[in-house]
């Protein structure tokens, strides 16, 4: 509750004190009560992170901090109710006429009118805050003005030890003659005497238990002369940890020695040995600090080890000097194992072969985390009642009772270390479903949304969400991400989404038809259908999110838009409507709008236009779409848009004057013919343009000029498409990634890559079938990292001065007829210094170096082991993953 309300209040704080409503609020006469609005909710933020402690005893602290977050949240909206205001007097002065100015002056919602509504408003919210604020002085709260991490004993992992007994140990004997291999290679990098071995995963994962088997393993225990075991936790203290390894050697310390005297014994104790040093359980990311401690454990003979298991991917890019040891989850087979042994006394689960079928499915649950099955079975262990079994089974994880040391305090340790806007961000995942596949751009305009990303100067709000979401798949609460050009892909584990629904509890509700739906909530997330739920509903007032996961009634749907007038972001995809009622202009806070695979949706009201606010919106697959609304360019605030349409063509008045576009995906238009016909300059903040699946568009007829924020260029399956009339000279650009897939006409490069001859990285030509040469003027590409050519049956050679491209780093040419492997010989000087060259024919990527050593014989003889069709396929799939990003669904409609 605290977390949320400190970064409603943070919010709050920077949408007063913007530059926008400094200048407004005085013009408005509303000023001096927005100032004293301002310095009580500053107050109030210093003392929250204090709040958030405290309240876990003080029932009374709860309450206030509750009521505290509701009085924010209404002055977050009276206030981007304002800034719906200034951005609609900014769209009147851009295209409004005289007759819509007068109008708009006599209608309910003129300035005059407004001024005196927003003031009464304020007014009201100031006292409320102020009412809120004169409570706080009884709770003796503490001034914070950082979210520092407080270790508090309840919180704490219990400290491990080094003692396992094998026998308990169930489906790790790969991992540990794997680990123990590594020990034994004299030739593991070598050049090192003492080498850092780091072990991830998720938490309850079993990295302790492990460790723990490597540890004790007869072969490890002869190997060294000596082995150390320290559990660090959250606590990096680097003389604490001294004390800690000369302990475990079984060295005396005296508390009355220095800190000078105890480093000179740990020195000595290691010198000249071969030690195993165990670090169990790192959360430190400060490198100074692990440099400090790591100093002093270089002295051991060469052949010694350290094992650090975290489950931070940042703590093992920091200390690791091999490569990480990424620990997967059981097997199914091992999980039921290993909840048998838990759950049953022994050959019990043969007498009730009910309940162990039942077992079963709740081994399914714990989706291979040994210590979420130990947390089961151990809820079960010698009860024999069906029902509770059943019970088990049906419910969350989060629902069921939890011990300390249990499956959710265990992973809530990771939530508590998260800085606390990560916290925020994480809770939203809630309200997705289970294996629910993320995808960066989605979550980040998701986050934006609801004002989750903390503005920071000189940075795009997209980049700072793409640092957040690197930071939670660091800290392992996303997993298997895929990467494509422009976005990445990703999942959470189920039981990471367990603790995401239990930190949300009481604002996310993901509705069922059990639901019982607190007044209080503000996001919701539907995966049942039915009209049960439109009187619940009803009790609510401050929805923010409305998430449908099941198409829903019609009737449903136009409920929530005329109630819920606060939402912030409201998700339709995969509905069967034809028309969007026009009520959706009426909610002036609406960020993100999904109209996804809405295969039967004809029309969008005009009025939908009227909401300024609007960050994102997706029609992909809206293939019935006739046309975007005439007035969309009024959207002045857009980001991302995403467009499937029937019309010929976008006219001016449709995204011409979108400046404030970042990203622009045009997908499975069959009937587009040109795409921005008339809009020069109107795009000048543009970052990505996807075109993908239009075969009739002839030309984006866009003076490539005025593209000077274009970062990356996607052209896939659009095969009359000619780039050569864009063509322009002696411009720069800043393009960073171009992707040109199945395009007939792209037979040479334009003229006008080379304005990004400083920028451009990654390059990839698929399917272009009259491509004939890589240009002269290639090897002036200096920033080239990644060369892909695939199925270019023209092209025969490489251009001179390619050695030039000193950061070329990956080469893949695959199915170029003409460009034989006896010709690659003959260019060899041109590619001999790039790292990865994967070429047809190669059953593997290969290293310049492998290649160089036996040129003769790889180059000149045919090789019957080569690449297979299936394997080409694989590379082009791999390169054009996630082309589109929720819209996957649309392919079926090829």
């Amino acid at each position: 509750m605290a977390k949320l309300a400190y970064g409603i209040a943070v919010k709050v704080l920077e949408q007063l004190g913007s530059r926008t409503f400094q200048e407004i609020s005085s013009a408005w006469g509303v000023r001096s009560d927005l100032k004293k609005l301002e310095l009580t909710v500053a107050t109030i933020k210093a003392v929250l992170l204090d709040a958030e402690e405290k309240q876990v005893s003080d029932h009374r602290l709860t309450i206030w901090v509750g009521e505290l977050k509701d009085v924010l949240n209404d002055a977050e909206n009276v206030l981007d109710e304002f800034h719906y205001r200034v951005l609609q007097k900014e769209v009147m002065r851009r295209y409004g006429s005289t007759s819509k100015k007068v109008c708009h002056f006599f209608s309910t919602s003129n300035p005059l009118v407004f001024r005196f509504e927003l003031a009464h408003k304020i007014k009201d919210i100031r006292k409320r805050v102020d009412d809120i604020a004169a409570l706080k002085d009884k709770f003796n709260l503490a001034e914070r003005l950082e979210d520092r991490k407080i270790i508090n004993m309840h919180q704490r992992r219990d400290m491990t030890h080094s003692f396992v007994n094998p026998r308990n140990v169930i489906g790790r004997d790969d991992d540990k003659e794997e680990i123990i291999y590594l020990f034994m290679d004299p030739f593991e990098n070598a050049g090192r005497n003492v080498n850092v071995l780091p072990i991830v995963g998720i938490g309850g994962v079993g990295k302790t238990t492990l460790a723990r088997f490597v540890y004790n393993d007869e072969r490890v225990v002869s190997h060294f002369q000596l082995r150390m075991w320290v559990c660090v936790s959250e606590d990096f203290n680097v003389t604490r940890l001294i004390k800690e390894i000369l302990k475990s050697a079984k060295v005396t310390t005296d508390e009355n020695l220095g800190i000078d005297q105890w480093q000179a014994s740990l020195r000595e104790l290691l010198k000249y040995k071969k030690f195993l040093l165990v670090l169990d359980d790192i959360w430190n990311e400060n490198r100074n600090k692990w440099i400090e401690l790591e100093d002093l454990l270089l002295g051991g003979c060469n052949g010694s080890k350290i094992i650090v298991t975290t489950r931070n991917d940042s703590v093992a890019t920091i200390m690791g000097t091999t490569p990480t040891y990424n620990l997967d989850g059981l097997s199914q087979e091992d999980c039921l194992s290993l909840f048998v042994t838990l759950a049953f006394q022994e050959g019990e689960e043969k007498q009730y072969p009910n309940l162990l079928e039942i077992g079963k499915e709740i081994v399914e649950k714990c989706k291979g985390v040994p210590l979420a099955v130990k947390t089961l079975a151990g809820l079960l262990y010698s009860k024999l009642d069906e029902c509770e079994w059943k019970f088990i089974r049906d419910n969350e994880i989060w629902h069921l009772e939890q011990n300390e040391g249990d499956i959710l305090p265990a992973l809530r340790l990771s939530y508590n270390q998260l800085p606390l806007h990560l916290k925020q961000c994480f809770a939203y995942c809630s309200l997705f479903p289970k294996d629910y596949e993320f995808f960066s751009i989605e979550l980040i305009q998701f986050w934006m949304a609801h004002g989750a990303l903390q503005s920071h100067e000189n940075k795009e709000l997209e980049d700072i969400g793409d640092l957040y979401i690197k930071e939670l798949l660091s800290r392992s609460f996303f997993q298997d991400v895929n990467e494509d050009l422009y976005c990445c892909s990703f999942v959470m584990h189920d039981l990471m989404h367990d603790l995401s629904l239990s930190v949300a509890q009481g604002e996310c509700l993901t509705v069922t038809k059990k639901s019982v739906i607190d007044e209080k909530v503000r996001h919701l997330s539907f995966v049942d259908n039915g009209l049960e739920f439109v009187t619940p509903l009803q009790k609510l007032s401050r929805v923010q999110t409305i998430f449908f996961q099941i198409e829903l009634p019609l009737s449903l749907v136009e409920a929530c838009i005329s109630r819920f007038k606060y939402l912030r972001v409201l998700d339709l995809s995969v509905s069967s409507f034809e028309v969007l009622s026009s009520s959706i202009g009426a909610l002036k806070h609406l960020r993100y709008l999904s109209l996804s695979c809405n295969w039967n949706l004809k029309q969008l009201p005009n009025s939908i236009c009227k909401l300024y606010n609007l960050q994102t919106l997706l029609l992909d697959g809206c293939i019935n779409l006739e046309r975007l609304p005439k007035d969309i360019r009024n959207m002045i605030n857009l980001k991302v848009l995403v467009v499937t349409t029937k019309h010929t063509y976008l006219s001016e008045n449709v995204v011409g004057c979108l400046k404030s576009l970042r990203t622009f995906i045009v997908v499975r238009c069959p009937s587009l013919r040109c795409l921005f016909e008339g809009m020069d300059g109107c795009l000048s903040n543009l970052r990505t343009l996807v075109v993908k699946a239009c075969p009739k568009l002839t030309s984006l007829s866009l003076n490539i000029k005025h593209l000077t924020a274009l970062e990356t260029l996607i052209i896939d399956n659009c095969e009359e498409l000619n780039l050569i009339e864009e063509d322009s000279q002696d411009i720069k650009l800043s393009l960073q990634k171009l992707k040109i897939v199945t395009s007939h006409k792209f037979a040479v490069f334009p003229q006008w890559l080379q304005g990004s001859a400083n920028t451009l990285q990654h390059l990839e030509i698929e399917e272009c079938y009259n491509f004939m040469a890589l240009p002269d003027w290639f090897p002036s590409l200096k920033s080239l990292q990644t060369l892909i050519i695939i199925d270019c049956p023209k092209l025969s050679s490489l251009p001179e001065g390619m050695q030039g491209l000193t950061t070329l780093r990956e080469l893949i040419i695959r199915d170029c007829q003409f460009l034989t492997r006896e010709r690659i010989q003959e260019d060899w000087s041109k590619i001999a210094h790039i790292s990865e060259i994967d070429l047809d024919e190669d059953s593997d990527s290969e290293s310049a170096s492998e290649m160089d050593d036996d040129m003769s014989v790889d180059l000149r003889e045919e090789d019957d082991g080569g690449s297979s069709h299936e394997e080409n396929d694989e590379v082009k799939s791999s390169s054009s993953f996630s082309t589109l990003i929720l819209w996957v669904l649309t392919m079926t409609l090829i």
